[in-house]
């Protein structure tokens, strides 16, 4: 529970804000509603606003509550999110809206991403961003709903895909894939035309004037990713990594620190850890593998 004269309003994407009426209905309601969804680190209201006004209508002086960690941006999509799959939904045109305010702090991300957020179709994404034109920084690639990386240029990518097949003829799907910056998808097809004899880009490809560069794994990209962010497994990876000093010098200096006496004690729970990391690492390699043999 928490005082409600500690919560902010919400930075709702009703352009209309709550209705009076539906307010009146759920203060109506006979017994507890469900809990709002609270920002922790602002107290502004994510989900919730029309509980929140009941419960004041109904003379109460705390709400339950969930505490969502994460950014203001964050905290925004997850009230689109929310509100486009329960409680009373948003207009037409406050998804377009929505959407068009995602696209501008998450240029990245592909129309479906967007769209799956903002409870409005790819196509209606794609208009807003091509009537935007100039609005939004020019991209070599988008993050896609499964937070990878693809080139906006198709040529290019299947180019760099042959260039990585001639120098590794065994690699695998999913390596061709990371390495050229396409989907494994894409990759199976330029491995199959290579096999064929045939060119690596379909007839009628054109190769566009920007090659997309797709910039190594970091912390911080995974943390772009939105299929990370959006969930709490997710959520709570992303915190263990981060809990990890970023260069060797830092490593250094921590090791220098340790007390002579407690060095082998140290060193011991290290080793424990790395154990537990690299298992980790194992499994998603294997389960990466197993997903791309039932795709071949």
């Amino acid at each position: 529970m928490i005082r409600i004269g500690l919560l902010l309003p919400a930075d709702s994407p009703r352009g209309e804000g709550e209705s009076a009426e539906h307010v009146r209905t759920l203060a109506e309601v006979d017994g507890p509603l469900p809990p709002i969804v609270v920002h922790r680190a602002t107290l502004r209201v994510i989900d919730g606003m029309h509980r929140l006004r009941a419960a004041c209508l109904r003379g109460e002086h705390k709400i339950a509550a969930v505490l969502f960690d994460g950014t203001e941006q964050e905290a925004f999509l997850l009230a689109v999110k929310l509100n486009t799959t329960h409680g009373l939904p948003l207009s037409q045109a406050d998804r377009r809206a929505a959407a068009t305010r995602i696209l501008g702090e998450f240029p990245q991300w592909s129309d479906r991403a967007i769209a799956s957020v903002a409870g409005v179709s790819p196509k209606t994404v794609g208009a807003i961003r091509r009537r935007s034109t100039g609005a939004f920084p020019r991209l070599n690639g988008r993050v896609g709903q499964d937070g990878r990386v693809r080139s906006l240029d198709a040529a290019a990518g299947r180019r760099r895909a042959r260039e990585v097949i001639l120098a590794d003829p065994d690699a695998s799907l999913r390596t061709i894939a990371s390495r050229a910056g396409i989907a494994p998808a894409t990759a199976r097809d330029v491995r199959e035309r290579m096999r064929r004899g045939e060119d690596p880009l379909p007839p009628g490809a054109q190769p566009r004037v920007l090659p997309a560069k797709t910039p190594p794994v970091s912390v911080t990209e995974l943390a772009n990713d939105p299929s990370m962010r959006h969930s709490e497994c997710g959520r709570a990876v992303l915190r263990l990594l981060n809990l990890h000093p970023p260069g060797p010098r830092d490593w250094e200096r921590l090791a220098a620190s340790v007390p002579s006496h407690r060095a082998e004690a140290v060193a011991e729970a290290a080793r424990r850890c790395a154990s537990s990391w690299q298992s980790f690492a194992e499994s998603l390699e294997r389960r990466g593998d197993h997903e791309e043999a039932s795709g071949s």
